[in-house]
């Protein structure tokens, strides 16, 4: 049973990194070539969710502090 989590908890593990690459990726795609027809709204996602982190205040900052937690 032990084993069976630990593999669940691997692959979430590998999939968020994965896609915190992609995220990364797309950010750098959208600004180098401003929009793609795959990246295209990444960059204004993520700027949408530092407003709303920033609109919320002394939340906001802790909620973005968890989230980089979760992501180290």
């Amino acid at each position: 049973m032990d084993n069976a989590f630990k593999m669940i908890l691997d692959l979430v593990g590998h999939l968020t990194k994965i896609l915190v690459a992609v995220i990364g990726l797309g950010v750098v795609a959208g600004i180098v070539f401003d929009t793609t027809w795959f990246f295209g709204g990444v960059l204004e996602q993520l700027l949408a969710v530092v407003q709303q982190l920033g609109d919320a205040g002394i939340v906001g900052l802790l909620v973005a502090a968890i989230l980089i937690g979760l992501l180290k």
